[in-house]
């Protein structure tokens, strides 16, 4: 019996934005024991440690989330590494979730395989995708390689994920089958009769999708127009974040700006907060390609992707090719609802029948239960690239946090040893919101100059 069986699991999630902390949260709670299988193990002791850098979520991002941890702080890449030494005996995890980008999730492998090089009683460690995988396919996988678990969130991507390692020779066990974790909510109970509320369009917008003035002008008034054209509903235009906010993606023109130099009818609005809570009022949500269209599938919530900009892998939405969801504004503005391929949309892991979403975190939680059930422990971490698979490429991904190609910290990188104090507190607000005014508002206006 494992050490951890007679004690809370202790769980670590290291996120880098507001949205990788969801994933990696509810994730965490989702590959839990089943209490009716592992009883002892129902009790869960949740420590979140933010990733300091640009995305770095601020409390109102927090709250918007809606999870909620035992504990939750701020540290460097250095710090956590030095945290993860520190944990051991009753304080040490025995599941560490890395939600992060795919050299954040390489640098802390390299670095952990550092900090417990001689412990085999080490957490198990977890690693995935916060949405939809349509870039950077290889890089992002290869970048994941050397995590325990590596969670598809479909059928389809799994055999993806398979395939990507085997071609290049690497282990492929570590891929385990899931589901998008934050999937839920009350089914869709169909149009309201329009005494209790109006019919309501959400358009769920996408920090850096599209990337330029001119899309983004355009389908602000193209979802305007649909306002003004009914205005017997309600037009919601969904944001992810606030001007001088940061996701997992940079928004360098964000709708509220844009909506400033409009004329919004009385009908068309603004929302900020909880996705699923906006869903529970929508009866048609419109989107490029953000994530929030497999959240309302599973809801058979009606669900347009737009192709007004083209069907591109830069905007995302061909990942939705075959989805039967892909349709025009002006298709919309006459009323037109798509229909979605029942079979497509079992390969996202979403719309499932029955208990099918319920028990679609089983892999994984067999997966994790053998593990730490392995004799003699945990093998030390392994990741596909090296110093030798990859000398010119590693090095770069391991010194941007701080870490030599060996996975010790760099000469003169922050310290681990202490907290830091208010005057470093300070400094590291102010170097953040001047990265965020730079990208915001320094950068665009260089970008334009260019152009001239």
């Amino acid at each position: 019996m494992p050490a951890s069986a007679t004690k809370a699991l202790r769980v670590a999630v290291l996120a880098d934005s507001d949205t990788r902390w969801k994933w990696g949260a509810l994730t965490a709670s989702r590959i839990s024991p089943d209490p009716a299988e592992s009883p002892e193990d129902t009790e869960i002791r949740l420590d979140g440690y933010l990733l300091r850098g640009r995305a770095t979520p601020t409390p109102r991002q927090l709250r918007e989330v809606g999870v909620t941890a035992d504990s939750l702080r701020e540290v460097t890449a250095v710090e956590f590494l030095r945290a993860m030494g520190d944990a051991t005996g009753e304080d040490s995890y025995d599941v560490l979730v890395l939600a992060l980008v795919g050299g954040g999730v390489q640098a802390m492998l390299h670095g952990l395989g550092r900090v417990w090089q001689d412990r085999a009683d080490r957490p198990v460690v977890v690693t995935g995708y916060v949405g939809v995988v349509y870039e950077k396919l290889a890089d992002g996988l290869l970048l994941r390689h050397g995590a325990d678990v590596v969670l598809a969130n479909s059928r389809q991507d799994a055999e993806r994920f398979r395939a990507v390692y085997e071609g290049v020779g690497a282990d492929a066990s570590a891929v385990t089958e899931v589901a998008l974790p934050f999937l839920g909510g009350a089914a869709y109970a169909g149009e309201p009769d329009g005494d209790d509320r109006p019919y309501t369009v959400v358009f769920a917008a996408q920090p850096s999708v599209p990337d330029n003035r001119r899309d983004r002008t355009y389908l602000l008034e193209r979802l305007i127009r649909h306002a003004r054209r009914h205005p017997e509903r309600e037009v919601v235009l969904k944001l992810r974040s606030k001007p001088g906010e940061h996701t997992t993606h940079i928004e360098e023109l964000p709708y509220q700006k844009l909506v400033q130099r409009a004329d919004p009818p009385p009908n068309f609005r603004l929302v900020y907060g909880h996705m699923g809570e906006v869903l529970d009022r929508t009866d048609l949500l419109v989107t490029v390609s953000s994530t929030a269209a497999l959240e309302s599938l599973h809801r058979r919530i009606p669900t347009a992707v737009l192709t007004d900009l083209g069907v591109r892998e830069a905007l995302g939405n061909h990942h939705f090719v075959g989805s039967g969801c892909l349709a025009s504004w002006d298709q919309l503005d006459q009323g037109h609802r798509p229909a979605p391929d029942t079979e497509w949309v079992a390969r996202q892991g979403v719309a499932a029948e029955g208990g099918a979403y319920e028990t679609a975190f089983d892999r994984a939680r067999d997966r994790i239960a053998a593990l730490r059930g392995r004799p003699g422990g945990l093998p030390p971490l392994a990741p596909y690239y090296t110093t030798v698979t990859a000398p010119g490429y590693l090095p770069g991904i391991l010194a941007r946090h701080h870490l030599a190609p060996d996975g010790t910290p760099l000469p003169g990188a922050p310290a681990a040893d202490r907290a830091p104090g208010p005057v470093r507190q300070v400094v590291r607000r102010a170097a953040r919101g001047a990265y965020r005014h730079g990208v915001q508002r320094v950068a665009p206006v260089i970008r334009r100059m260019g152009e001239l």
